[in-house]
């Protein structure tokens, strides 16, 4: 009984200082940027009483901007952590299973063939129907088999023929400037979007992220593999459908508005892992508030960092995971 509290308030503990550390990473986000602004000057315009360019800024560029990048970086450090729950695999996030670049394909069609120009729902919807008809295609592959290196290898089919799609619209850009935007959304970024925007890819990720943390006893189960987890009472195809749907439609409406970003679901259950009991139930809301503080405060070097063009949050997350990850690879070596 003793531990069990024990364990208890230390999980408690982790949560507190996640979400403290996703609100100390959003409020940094609101002050700093290309032009900072001061928090009285926040202050002033947040009660209606500040000068119309603070106004402008915050309202229409840093609010939306913040919020986006806490949803975003939540709902991909929790299906990083769900997915490698489930799939029993330390390299395991939504691209494994051909997800993400799924719906990138989808967004992808939409500015190639136009259809982003004819309403601003159109990226979102393609996105997110693309990821959602990849699922179709990953459980025709996979057949009627429940094991997780079969779902593997047939998401690994899935990304592959998505990165084709992806490489042939490139390759079949009509100028070079249809080509440079597909690329620019493909880098991953925050910048300019709007409450239109958050409206979009909230609702999506609010359904993805409740399927995932639906089953995160089913979880703990499959960790005594599939026949132990039968035998506990787990239904494993009702557990798969709802962690592949909300994979999909959580990743996919947070990929329509933010384009591809790396490296957010593999790394962070790692760096939360070793902070918790280690069971997959109990990373799951630490990798979705780790998500959201590590994606907000990448967002915020973007802005900071001097270059001539501001740099693209894919691109600095890559940067930020790759170290991170060969440490851990290191550790890991060292227990072999």
């Amino acid at each position: 009984m003793a531990m069990t509290r024990l364990h208890g308030r230390g999980r408690a503990l982790l949560l507190v200082g996640l979400l403290l550390l996703a609100l100390i990473a959003g409020f940094g986000s609101l002050l700093l940027g290309a032009v900072a602004l001061p928090l009285p000057h926040i202050v002033a315009a947040m009660t209606g009483h500040g000068d119309s360019i603070t106004h402008t800024i915050l309202f229409d560029l840093r609010i939306p901007r913040t919020l986006l990048g806490l949803a975003v970086g939540a709902m991909l450090g929790l299906s990083g952590a769900s997915l490698q729950g489930y799939l029993r695999n330390p390299l395991a996030e939504p691209s494994v299973l051909g997800t993400s670049s799924a719906a990138a394909l989808g967004a992808v069609g939409a500015l190639y063939f136009g259809f982003a120009q004819l309403h601003p729902l159109m990226l979102p919807a393609m996105a997110i129907g693309s990821a959602c008809l990849s699922l179709v295609l990953l459980f025709f592959l996979a057949g009627r088999s429940e094991s997780s290196l079969t779902l593997i290898l047939a998401g690994i089919a899935v990304a592959t023929l998505a990165q084709a799609g992806i490489s042939l619209a490139l390759n079949l850009s009509p100028n070079p400037f249809a080509a440079m935007e597909i690329m620019t959304w493909l880098l991953g970024s925050l910048e300019n979007r709007s409450f239109d925007h958050l409206w979009i890819a909230l609702p999506c990720i609010a359904v993805g992220m409740l399927l995932l943390i639906w089953d995160g006893r089913a979880l703990d189960a499959l960790t005594l593999g599939e026949d132990g987890a039968t035998a506990l009472g787990v239904d494993l195809r009702r557990t798969r459908l709802r962690l592949m749907l909300g994979t999909a439609i959580g990743v996919g409406g947070a990929v329509a508005v933010s384009g591809t970003i790396g490296f957010i679901g593999l790394i962070v259950p790692h760096l939360i892992r070793p902070l918790t009991d280690r069971s997959p139930s109990a990373i799951l809301l630490p990798a979705a508030l780790g998500g959201a503080a590590l994606l907000t405060l990448s967002d915020i070097a973007v802005r900071l960092i001097p270059t001539t063009n501001e740099l693209k949050l894919g691109v600095v997350t890559a940067f930020l995971g790759i170290p991170i990850f060969l440490l851990h690879l290191l550790r890991e070596r060292r227990l072999w």
